[in-house]
């Protein structure tokens, strides 16, 4: 794939946000500690979370900074991060509906950007350039790479069974067609690659990779497992058009089958955070 042949649309995520606070495990609290020790964050400075979908990450993080701002194009998930900071109590996060190609949008300098599993749906040469000149420069740009809607794959013994993602995966494909759908368009080889390249034309020095280890097992259930599926970008509901009802009564009878009392148990994966300077 390269970048010119799939472009954005706003449909990318259309009818998820409601599905990530159920389908996507929780970044762990261990993350904003690695990222606060690494930065030596004390609480002032400001925070830019660019693509922050429903405000997973930026509420984490927000308590390490004087005041937050996430950004992101889909209203709806910025309507659901409202909705999360809200039940939180955090009062010093704003939301801000724009795509990043649309920065600096006088926003302001900012200590930290953090980019979580949302650079490569972006004109990736552009928005680093403009996120550099919005970094003071003590600054730091933070990408926080993390598969949260499932978990290892492995054949360790767990409590109940894994999820079945194999057989999820040739569902969604019956239902959508063997090629990855995103939007309005389609991922034969998946999202773009080559990030570190983008990031030093731009004028990045770096970067320190820390791995935030976790391992630990959760237990799912099948409500959990379906709203993970729709919380992808390949398998977004709106994608499913007029047979979503069909698709969702399918999935729910392949995990129950598939469940042991309901119940699954996945091993959470590893995160990785990669740090540039400007």
């Amino acid at each position: 794939m390269t970048e010119a042949t799939w472009q954005w649309d706003e449909t990318l995520y259309a009818g998820s946000a409601s599905h990530y606070s159920v389908g996507r495990l929780p970044y762990p609290s261990s993350l904003a500690e690695t990222i606060g020790t690494a930065l030596d964050l004390n609480g002032t400075g400001r925070l830019l979370d660019v693509g922050c979908g429903p405000g997973s990450l930026t509420l984490l993080l927000a308590p390490l900074f004087e005041s937050a701002v996430g950004v992101d194009a889909d209203q709806d998930m910025l309507t659901e991060a409202q909705r999360r900071a809200d039940e939180d109590g955090a009062t010093k996060v704003e939301w801000r509906h724009l795509r990043a190609e649309a920065l600096p949008a006088s926003l302001g300098t900012f200590r930290v950007a953090t980019f979580a599993q949302s650079f490569h749906w972006m004109d990736r040469p552009l928005v680093a350039g403009r996120v550099r000149e919005m970094l003071t420069p003590d600054g730091a740009w933070v990408h926080v790479g993390a598969n949260t809607h499932q978990g290892v794959t492995g054949d360790d013994p767990l409590p109940y069974p894994r999820a079945p993602w194999r057989q999820i995966d040739e569902l969604v494909a019956s239902y959508l067609g063997p090629v990855r759908r995103a939007g309005q368009g389609l991922l034969p080889t998946g999202t773009p690659s080559g990030e570190a390249e983008i990031m030093r034309a731009a004028g990045f020095t770096g970067p320190t990779r820390i791995t935030v280890e976790q391992g630990m097992v959760v237990e799912r259930s099948v409500d959990e497992i379906t709203s993970a599926v729709f919380s992808l970008s390949s398998a977004a509901p709106h994608l499913f058009a007029d047979r979503l009802p069909a698709f969702e009564a399918d999935l729910r009878q392949l995990l129950t089958a598939t469940a042991h009392d309901g119940r699954f148990a996945e091993r959470r994966r590893d995160i990785e955070v990669v740090i540039w300077r400007p």
